[in-house]
């Protein structure tokens, strides 16, 4: 009896590793990790276990999530490129064209937290409500800080995608961190991500009591961060994640204190009782972006989120 269910393939491409995988319907049945080196020997890599897979069942479709900058404009001649990147070697890769040239099938690109956004939205803390949450950010805060948005069922890019990591938040009374980030300085990701926060504390994030007081003031800045996202996109939910987001939750918890302290009673919908079902972690956690891959190849297969 044949499976109503079409075989999808999945990569999502992150600055350290690289995870692969096909899957039928959102059950992901195989999967398989290489590390993140050159674009040369990374995509090579990631094509030869698609093909493999390919040989014994076709793919229906397949879905990328990566890191970015990302070129997402299917009528721009670099359309699935990598944009400039303070990643060594990888600023003008061919993503999606390499990871999709062997195999007759539709495909879609986005970035990696796009992805997660969209699964959070039907599968995970999106779906907690009456059906798939509208209007959804997914946070990242790892190596880096990114953000993803799921609005109706659809990612959001316009000239470009969403690049949050790379806004300036007003600083905490005192904080005198220069940051980190190459561009910015102290813009977000140059205040939280996990280089920030190891040259701001001296040691990895991980190493410091969660009572250390400089954690009031990253607690601040990402709050400043979710206050802006919700004022400006009407978001009903922003999830945090990624190795620093979902590692702490004493963190989380000081964040949504800030996020209620900062709105000042202006959106009347976030108060203290509900900021914590606003404010909240990725409920597929660390399986929100591979099987963001998932979400995008089905919406290939469908015809949705191509554009």
């Amino acid at each position: 009896m044949m499976n109503a269910e079409p075989m999808l393939a999945g990569v999502e491409l992150g600055g350290t590793k690289v995870f692969v995988l096909r899957a039928r319907g959102r059950t992901i049945l195989g999967r398989e990790i290489i590390p993140t080196t050159t674009p040369a020997d990374t995509l090579s890599r990631a094509v030869a276990i698609l093909e493999r897979w390919h040989a014994e069942t076709p793919f229906a479709a397949i879905g990328i999530g990566s890191f970015g900058p990302l070129r997402l404009d299917r009528r721009a001649p670099d359309f699935g490129f990598m944009l400039p990147t303070p990643k060594p070697d990888w600023a003008g890769a061919d993503i999606f064209g390499t990871l999709t040239a062997p195999f007759d099938c539709p495909a879609a690109i986005d970035t990696d937290v796009n992805g997660a956004a969209l699964a959070e939205s039907r599968w995970g803390a999106g779906a907690q409500a009456d059906g798939p949450s509208d209007s959804l950010c997914y946070i990242t805060i790892g190596t880096g800080v990114g953000g993803g948005f799921a609005f109706n069922g659809r990612t959001v890019h316009g000239a470009m995608h969403p690049e949050i990591g790379h806004i300036r938040v007003p600083r905490a009374p005192g904080d005198r961190f220069a940051g980190s980030c190459p561009f910015h300085g102290d813009c977000i990701e140059g205040l939280v991500s996990g280089p920030a926060l190891a040259k701001r504390f001296g040691v990895p994030g991980h190493e410091i009591d969660a009572a250390d007081p400089r954690w009031d003031d990253v607690a601040n800045d990402i709050a400043h961060l979710v206050s802006t996202i919700l004022l400006s996109t009407a978001a009903r939910q922003v999830l945090i994640g990624g190795g620093v987001g979902m590692g702490r939750v004493d963190l989380l918890n000081r964040i949504r204190e800030k996020v209620v302290a900062q709105l000042g009673g202006y959106l009347p919908h976030v108060d203290s009782d509900r900021v914590s079902r606003i404010v909240t972690a990725p409920l597929l956690g660390d399986q929100a972006g591979p099987l963001g891959t998932v979400a995008l190849a089905m919406d290939a297969l469908e015809g949705a989120g191509i554009n």
